[in-house]
């Protein structure tokens, strides 16, 4: 009997140890910044390659830190043809997600181009042409832009995110300020349908996610967050997978007036009193747990339960075209 009494603690103190030595081997910065690097990549994944030209590093460099974090479990490798692609081992991707979360960024706050804002502005005023005019378009370029930096001060892809997130503001405003847009049913116009929870990285952009997946073109999906974060968590990109559904490279924004005013339902996830309520819209108020510090179990229970509150939403809404 002492042999076997001593053996299950044993047992448990290599796991923790093992687990401690990985939390340690990805400890240096290069490592974070590959880690990180991975988490964003729209896939999951990245090529040595392309990982050594976004950190400035040489192959051989790269492929020493990937070669390290292969060995201790954190990394998978799967080979095309020639090419070798890494991405991280799902049963780890909570452990490093809170890791790396919690590592000191080595990168300076992100800042866009005045050139480049000039440009979305110009192209965005095509785009909205007859709607608006080209300094109300700008304004709006210009809010969005400070309103992303300021929520998420090192987003990599702060140029294309303003771009995206002006054009939400502008088509939801646009809806808002056109006669009988609301009435979904009778105008046989999509649905607009928009999710908004505390962080817009989880519960929300899992519930845009499915609903895109389901709806196509028959729904118009936006997502907002009472206090957003930088990015959305890995967990929830790695819980849609699982079931075949991409985020399609969808990113954390503030709720701002005019979605709230350009949809049709809205739906909150435990943001309280923070979207502002406007007549005419279909309020819904879903009661879900918190995913962000939860194990992948927990996560995938509150897929599940959104995942089966979609379906039942998109049941309700009215087809397009409708007679």
């Amino acid at each position: 009997m002492p042999a076997t009494e001593s053996s299950a603690p044993e047992s448990e103190r290599t796991v923790a140890e093992r687990i401690a030595q990985s939390m340690r081997a990805i400890a240096d910065p290069t490592r974070v910044q590959i880690l990180r690097l991975l988490m964003d990549a729209p896939d999951g994944r990245r090529g040595v390659t392309d990982l050594a030209a976004r950190l400035g590093l040489t192959q051989p460099t790269v492929s020493h830190h990937v070669r390290i974090m292969a060995t201790d479990g954190i990394l998978q490798s799967t080979q095309e043809g020639r090419q070798v692609w890494y991405s991280l081992v799902p049963s780890r991707l909570a452990d490093v997600f809170d890791f790396v979360q919690h590592s000191p960024s080595d990168a300076n706050p992100s800042s866009v181009d005045p050139a480049i804002l000039a440009r979305i502005s110009d192209d965005l005023a095509l785009r909205f042409a007859g709607v608006f005019s080209r300094e109300t378009v700008a304004e709006y370029v210009a809010s969005s832009y400070e309103l992303l930096r300021q929520g998420a001060p090192r987003d990599r892809h702060l140029s294309s995110h303003t771009s995206r997130f002006a054009a939400d503001r502008l088509g939801s405003l646009a809806l808002a300020d056109s006669e009988g847009v609301t009435d979904a049913a009778a105008s046989g116009a999509p649905t607009d349908v928009l999710f908004v929870c505390v962080q817009n990285a989880g519960r929300s952009q899992m519930a845009s996610a499915i609903l895109r997946s389901l709806a196509g073109d028959r729904v118009r999906v936006l997502t907002a967050g009472s206090e957003p974060t930088e990015t959305i968590n890995p967990k929830i990109v790695a819980a849609l997978d699982e079931i075949g559904v991409s985020v399609a490279g969808e990113y954390p924004k503030p709720l701002t007036d005019e979605v709230v005013r350009g949809a049709d339902v809205v739906i909150t996830m435990g943001c309280g009193d923070a979207c502002p309520i406007y007549p005419g819209r279909r309020y819904l108020d879903w009661e879900l747990p918190d995913p962000a510090t939860m194990s992948m179990d927990g996560v995938r229970a509150v897929r599940d339960d959104i995942d089966g509150r979609v379906r039942e939403l998109l049941r309700s809404l009215p087809p397009v075209n409708a007679a």
